[in-house]
């Protein structure tokens, strides 16, 4: 998770002039649904992801970054 974070990060502060709160959704969204299809696959468990590892889950118990709670601090990255 580590890695992860550290590449998203990277990604969004290479990527965090203009208009940047669609493009951090779409990412956050991306990698939510990466992240559920490989723990799903991990133990070969079968059934609705999103349920089993919510989007809170993801953030809070794995500690996967946010990225649209960062645009709060870019008043230009609003849109």
């Amino acid at each position: 998770m580590e890695q992860l974070n550290r590449q998203i990060i990277g990604w969004a502060n290479y990527f965090y002039l203009g208009p940047v709160s669609k493009a951090y959704r779409v990412v956050e969204e991306h990698t939510r649904g990466r992240l559920r299809h490989w723990l799903r696959a991990k133990p070969k468990r079968k059934g609705a992801g999103r349920k089993r590892y919510s989007d809170q889950f993801l953030h809070h118990t794995f500690g996967l970054t946010r990225l649209t709670q960062r645009t709060a601090s870019f008043p230009w990255a609003t849109s």
